[in-house]
């Protein structure tokens, strides 16, 4: 797989019409082949859109010291995000050309402290996609030793062009 490219200014953003072209799967399945741009904030959370399919998405990342709450512990903000984006994603895997989403509401259930350094895969999956909305869920896992660290769930409004 390669590695992901970043978007690093405004200008190298896909222009809304390019994103409307494809299928929001299409449009992952650029980002994981390195064809589209990654977000940038991907890149400053230190995560990255690491496998797609319809209905889940996969994103591998690492919490590092810069991503520390004053207990000197994974800030609950980076669980959200790297979630947010998992679970938010495998609804876009779902949308035909020319529609597009975004997040109404999510929740997340911290379940242990990621040690800092520790790879984990977060892993979105649809439980339901309709013409309105699409709700699903998500689940950190630590690579190597298999442990749960959070879980959450979220609803996005499906928006037609």
């Amino acid at each position: 797989m390669p590695e992901p490219k970043f978007v690093t200014s405004l200008q190298e953003l896909m222009s809304i019409e390019q994103v409307h072209s494809m299928s929001g799967l299409e449009f992952l399945q650029g980002i994981v082949e390195g064809k589209h741009p990654a977000p940038p904030m991907a890149k400053a959370l230190n995560f990255h859109l690491h496998a797609i399919e319809r209905g889940i998405a996969r994103f591998r990342g690492v919490p590092v010291f810069d991503y520390c709450n004053p207990l000197g512990t994974v800030h609950g903000g980076w669980y959200g995000t790297i979630l947010d984006s998992a679970m938010a994603c495998a609804i876009q895997t779902m949308l035909d050309k020319g529609a597009v989403y975004t997040t109404l509401e999510y929740k997340i259930n911290i379940t242990r402290s990621i040690p800092l350094g520790t790879e984990v895969e977060c892993t979105g999956t649809v439980q339901h996609f309709g013409r309105k909305t699409g709700v699903s869920e998500g689940r950190i896992v630590g690579i190597k030793d298999g442990k749960t660290y959070a879980t959450g769930s979220t609803t996005c409004i499906i928006l037609t062009s």
